[in-house]
Formats: structure tokens, sequence, C-alpha cells
């Protein structure tokens, strides 16, 4: 089809050179990319969820799915196929207006986006298209003008565009035609369909309803509960298979965290230097199911969050009502701390899921209807919380301020269930205590030295106001300043509700305690993970008293908060958004995801050098970093590293006298001794240069400088690395 490309060659040329002119050089440059049209966009769609009804709300969902699966998986897979190269490779003079496409020519996605839109906006504003299409017109134009598209990749974009609009507004349709019917009937008669959204009389049941799918209003009440049930369920799954997917896509790389712990899941054990055991059996069974791959090591944290989400929603559904059970959904995910730990395999994510078991069943247990075996669960998930962090014991004193605030509970107290819930919690502690006392209680040291128990106390507020601001961001500003007014007016009020007075003593404690202690010295802002939960959901059930009794705000704060949180765990998965929208890098230095970006990179600069090096010494090389977080890095990142695990590492941290990580555990990483007369590369992150560490020096014969080097992602330095080349380590180990 020669003829064809001939005829597209010569309308680019025409358009891209004979068209050229000043004012199409100024304007049309706008329609490729702007600092202002996402700004714009989503002040626009967040109007229309507000004032908009129903019909807003429909468009603003329909061109977030349609649009985002037409184009993941209509246009890019034919991008991919063709990959027709742009037309500035054959049109060597083309005026090229904008930046070069990282992806094939045909069809064009700028416009099969906008038809796309269009097709959507007509459906719901039937005179949209009067300003619609010729914007999407002038958005096909432009791509040919600015000389990154072929006329014919603009028709297949805009007939694509159309054609996947046309398929996925039927199917969405097709989709609540028979999952509304028959699970969400209410809503359903409300909105038959969700193209062309009526007014529907709902005291006048559709011809299409049988009796069944109409409900007697005696049944309404109930039914709406299980909608909303069933609502929570979908979010629930959808959420789920969204984060599977993130983790699997390699978006961004392992955490220092994730990758030591992933090496403790190589050598089990009762207990571990810093931490319980759990993080490294969870470990062992993501990679046992999926191998030594990051979708392995985080496949459990997406898991527990969903588990944790059935359990919230059952929780606030039958306290509160199924309604304010799923919007604590959606609060509970748009927090940051807890969007984070629904992705990163750490501590804290078990910790979470353990800590709210416990509280529930607690809960459960004091109640009319509670038994002596609610107390034993309840201790059951608390010695799963402690196994995973330390920190789950703050559940005793939380607890005992329950007993002290509500005086009718303290009748429990007189019941064996309480004390009976210490069984299974002493019984989870043995691993624990039987592996420090083999270990000289070394956890118990480290902790302490963690916590800065073993300095003096000076009275200082250096960390006072920057654990609040910490605090802020990873708990959402708006939900932060709803729960500091719930909490104090909640006490104010002489705390006469129970359920209010247990979930505010289930996490007030950890946070007010750890926020005291910065008085003392610095507190990690995910310390207080474990209260989070309990407090989103005091703070919810306060406000949503409060709406009840006409306080018509809270619903607005509520929903702002839920936008505000929205957004920023979009940016938090995918920081580059900042820059698509903005035009402007997000600083490094404040880059949330700098910590698993590069890594990859890393390691292989770091394994080039160590193979030129051995190369040029004919002598085997290995590696030593500086930190045990980069040991475990470089240690997944690296096949031949991968392994060589557990029994022959290649890369160490360095060696120390006194146990500092728990690489001093294990005597295979004493490198003195299972790699005696060999050289090693020495990494450490520094910022500037740095002489190599006086311990280290005492270890080899000759330590070369190798300089330092730059880690760099879309032009920016993510870390600098020092290399030294380390000549014969001496075959003791100190």
């Amino acid at each position: 089809m020669s003829w064809l490309h001939h005829l597209d060659l010569a309308l680019f040329r025409f358009i891209n050179l004979k068209l050229s002119n000043q004012v199409f050089d100024a304007l049309l440059p706008q329609c490729s990319s702007n600092a202002w049209f996402i700004p714009l966009l989503l002040v626009l769609a967040a109007l229309l969820c507000w004032k908009g009804g129903a019909r807003g709300r429909l468009l603003v969902l329909m061109l977030a799915v349609v649009i985002g699966l037409g184009d993941s998986f209509v246009v890019n897979p034919i991008k991919k196929h063709f990959e027709r190269p742009r037309p500035y490779h054959e049109v060597t003079e083309a005026n090229l207006l904008v930046g070069k496409g990282g992806r094939g020519s045909m069809p064009s996605s700028h416009t099969s986006t906008w038809f796309a839109a269009t097709l959507i906006a007509a459906c719901y504003y039937r005179r949209s298209w009067r300003f619609m299409l010729p914007l999407a017109l002038t958005i096909g134009f432009s791509r040919v003008y600015l000389g990154v598209h072929y006329p014919t990749d603009v028709l297949a974009g805009a007939l694509l565009g159309l054609l996947y609009a046309a398929a996925g507004l039927w199917l969405v349709d097709r989709f609540w035609q028979a999952l509304g019917r028959r699970s969400f009937p209410l809503w359903w008669q409300q909105l038959p369909s969700l193209i062309q959204v009526r007014p529907v009389d709902v005291t006048r049941a559709p011809a299409t309803l049988s009796a069944k799918a109409c409900p007697e209003p005696a049944d309404a009440a109930r039914l709406r509960e299980t909608q909303w049930m069933r609502l929570g369920y979908i979010l629930i799954a959808v959420l789920l298979t969204a984060r599977l997917w993130y983790v699997g896509s390699g978006r961004i790389e392992l955490s220092e965290d994730e990758a030591y712990q992933w090496i403790w899941s190589k050598h089990l054990a009762l207990s571990y230097y810093s931490k319980p055991p759990m993080i490294a059996l969870l470990h062992w069974f993501g990679t046992a199911l999926w191998g030594d791959t990051a979708f392995g090591i985080r496949f459990c944290p997406p898991v527990m969050s969903a588990a944790l989400s059935l359990l919230m929603l059952h929780f606030v559904a039958r306290e509160a009502g199924a309604r304010i059970g799923f919007i604590m959904l959606l609060v509970a995910n748009t927090a940051p701390l807890l969007a984070a730990g629904s992705i990163l395999m750490t501590i804290d994510p078990p910790l979470v899921l353990f800590w709210s078991g416990a509280m529930v069943c607690a809960w459960r247990a004091m109640q009319a209807d509670g038994r002596t075996w609610h107390w034993l669960a309840a201790g059951s998930w608390l010695g799963l919380a402690f196994l995973s962090k330390y920190t789950a014991l703050l559940f005793i004193p939380s607890l005992a301020l329950f007993f002290v605030l509500y005086p009718p509970a303290r009748a429990q107290l007189r019941r064996p269930g309480p004390w009976l819930m210490f069984v299974p919690l002493l019984l989870s502690m043995l691993p624990v205590l039987i592996w420090n006392a083999q270990h000289g209680w070394v956890t118990v040291q480290h902790v302490s030295e963690n916590a800065k128990l073993d300095k003096p106390w000076h009275f200082t507020l250096r960390f006072f106001f920057e654990f609040l601001g910490a605090e802020a961001g990873l708990l959402n500003p708006l939900y932060f300043a709803g729960m500091l007014v719930a909490a104090f007016g909640f006490w104010k009020s002489r705390r006469d509700t129970p359920l209010l007075t247990f979930l505010f003593a289930m996490g007030a404690p950890v946070f007010f305690g750890y926020w005291l202690y910065t008085l003392h010295s610095r507190v990690q802002p995910n310390w207080i993970a474990a209260g989070a939960i309990p407090l989103l959901c005091f703070t919810l059930l306060y406000w949503e008293s409060r709406w009840r009794a006409g306080l018509k705000s809270a619903s607005r704060w509520c929903g702002a908060g839920l936008l505000l949180g929205a957004l920023a765990v979009i940016v938090l998965h995918e920081t580059s958004l900042v820059r698509r929208v903005t035009g402007v890098s997000l600083p490094v230095s404040v880059d949330p995801l700098k910590r698993v970006r590069g890594i990859h990179d890393i390691a292989r600069l770091v394994n080039e050098t160590r193979s030129e090096w051995e190369e040029k010494e004919h002598r085997p090389t290995f590696i030593i970093a500086s930190h045990y977080g980069l040991t475990g890095q470089m240690s997944f990142y690296l096949p031949e590293a991968k392994r060589g695990l557990p029994g022959q590492p290649l890369v160490f941290v360095r060696t120390s006298r006194v146990p500092k990580n728990q690489f001093y555990f294990w005597p295979e990483y004493r490198y003195p001794t299972t790699r005696g007369g060999q050289n090693a590369i020495y990494v450490s992150f520094n910022d500037k240069p740095e002489p190599p560490p006086k311990e280290l020096a005492a270890e080899f014969d000759a330590i070369t400088d190798l300089g330092l080097h730059e880690i760099t992602l879309n032009g920016q330095v993510y870390h600098r690395l020092q290399l030294y080349a380390c000549r014969n380590v001496h075959a003791r180990y100190p």
C-alpha cells in the first residue's frame, strides 16, 4: 500500500510544513501539553461530581473507566503491534514543535482520547458536541501540525476512540443492567440505565421489575443495608486487584527493609535481632507461592489490606450501619499511611490487621451476647500482632484505659474472659523469649537504644511539631484535623458513648503517647500505625453523630477529605504525575518514592565495577555495603547474588564486633573468614568524597577510592554512591 503511504506523507508535509505560521506555532503546542490542563480538568470533574447530580457523576465515572480501559487495552496494544516510526524519522526537515513521543505513531492516543470523550460527553449532555467536537478536531489536526503523527494516525485514533467509547458505554450499561437488577434493586429502580439518565418516579415500579425485584417498603431498609455491603465487597475486590497489578508491574523497586527482611525468610528462626518472626514468615509465604520476585515479596500486603477492609466493613456496619461501613472503607483507603501499608511489605501491615482483629473481638466480648471465646480470640489476634511488632503490647494499657473511662465495662474484670486473653498472648511471646535468652537478650538492648531509653532526658520541642506535621500528612490533613477536634470534643462531652470511648481508648494512647515522647527524642511517624484504624473509626463515628444532630458541614468536610486523600494516594503511587501535570519534576529530596527508585541501577553499577575489578586483578571479588538495607537490595537485584542465598552470599554488610543487625548472627556473612584472601568492592551512600571507614581499612591490605557515582532518573540525581576497591581481605574475624 505504498500509494497510501505516499498520500499520507504528502498530507503530513502539507500540514506540517506548508501551513506553518507563527499563530499556530504559538497556540497548537498547548494542545499537546500544558501546565493548566490537568488542574482545570480536576476542577471540572469536582464541580460535576458536586453540582452535576447523577448525570455529572456518571459522566466523570464513564470518562475515567472507559477512556482508561480503552487507552490501556485498545490503543496501547495497537501501538505496540504496529510500532510505526514517528514521521520526523522519515521527514528529516519536519517542523517538530514538541517533545518526541516515547511510543509508536499508529494510532494517535491524544486523538482517540478526545474523540472518545466527545462521544461519552454527548451521551450525558447532548449539546456538548458543539464545543467538544471542534476541540477533538483541533487536537487531531495539532498532532500532525506539531510533527508527531501522520494524518492516518489521527484518523485511526479518531475511529478507535469513537468505537471503544461506544463499546465501553454499551458494555458498562449492560453490566449494570445485569448486576444492578439483581444485586442493587433499590438503586437500579432509581437509575435503570447508566446512559439514559432520566428522573424516575420511584413510587411506581418499572414494568420490567419483577415482584421480587421491587421490595416492599418494610424490606427496603434491610435491602439498602445489603446493597451497601455488596458495594463494599466490590470496592474491596477492585482495590485488591488494582494493588496486585501495581505490585506486579515493577513501577517501584524494593525498599531497604523489604529486601533485608526477605533475606530473613531464607533463615527462618524463632525471632530476629530487631523484629519478631512474623515478617520473615510472610516473606517466606509470598515467595513460596510466587518465587523470589518483587510480586512474591509484596503479595501479602494487598491481601492483608483486603482482609482488614472486610473486618472493618463488618464491624462498622454492625455498630453504625452498612453505609457508614462503606464510608469507613473509603476513609481508610485514602489515608496515605494505610495506603502505603497495602503495597509495601513491612511490619506495619500485619500489626494493623492483627491489632484491629483483637480490637473487634474484645469489643464483641463485652457485648450482651459476648462469650469467653471472644476474649480468647482477642488474645490470639493480639499474639499475632506481637509476633509482628512489639508495639502490640500497647494494646493492654489501651484496653485498661477503656475500663477506666467507662465504669460499666469493669464488670468484665470479674469474669475469666479478660484474664484468659493473656494465655494465647503469653504463648505467642515464647518464641521471642527463647531466641533472646539464647542470644543475650539483644533485642531488649536494641529496642531500648532505638527508643533512646539509654539517653538522659532533656526536654525539647524540636521534634514536637515535626511529629505533628508528619502525622497530618500520613493520616490525611483533613482527617487529622477532624480527629484532633473530635478527640477534644469527645473528652469535653464526658465520654458517655461506649463505642466512641472504646475506639478512643484503642487509638489515643498510641498517638498521644508517642506525641508526648517527642519531648524526649524523635519518633518515627509510622510508629502510630496500630492506632490509625481505631482513631479513624472514632473520628468518622463522632462526626457522623454530629451530622445527624444537624451539622451538615461534616459531610462536606468528609467529602473534601476523600477527594484530597484520593489525589494524594494516586500521586504517592506514581510521583511522576506531578511532572506530567505541572511540567515541573518533584524535587528528589521530597519525593516519597526516592527509597524505591534507582535500586536496580545501583546494583548494576556496582556489579559492573566488581566484574571489571575481578577481571583486572584475576582474583574473586565480592561486595560489601555500608548498610544492611543496601546489602538486601543488591542481594535481590543481582541474579548471581540471589542464586547464592542462603549459604553462599555475594553481598555482605560491614562486619562489627557487636550486634548491629541480623547479619551478625549468620556465620556465612563473616567475610573475613569465608572470603579470606579475596578482593571486594565497598559501596557507601555519600554526597561528597569521604575516606573509607577505619574498621574497613584494617580488614584489607589496601583500599583504592573509585570515586563518586550518580544514579539519575528523568534528569534528576536520586542517589550518590562512593565505591572503593579493597584488596586481599585478612582471613580473620574481629
